[in-house]
């Protein structure tokens, strides 16, 4: 089972985001390079931000074929 992802750790510099382990940057298991935070790449509020795509919109989206052109002519 993996671990809870903390949304604002206290010090994100000291840990590798890259994977569930959450290693720390002087023994990092998986990788060559630390995996910033999100936090680290897109600001205090990354959450509210990248969140948007996953909020419900107020009336659902129904995409539907278009209908023949009634002003085109059968030929």
């Amino acid at each position: 089972m993996a671990k809870k992802f903390p949304l604002h750790p206290a010090n994100p510099e000291r840990i590798c985001w890259g994977c569930d382990q959450f290693c720390a940057i002087t023994a990092m298991a998986c990788a060559n390079e630390r995996s910033p935070h999100p936090a680290e790449l897109f600001g205090d509020d990354w959450l509210a931000w990248g969140d948007q795509q996953l909020a419900p919109t107020s009336a659902p989206t129904v995409h539907s074929l278009p209908a023949d052109n009634p002003t085109r002519k059968a030929t």
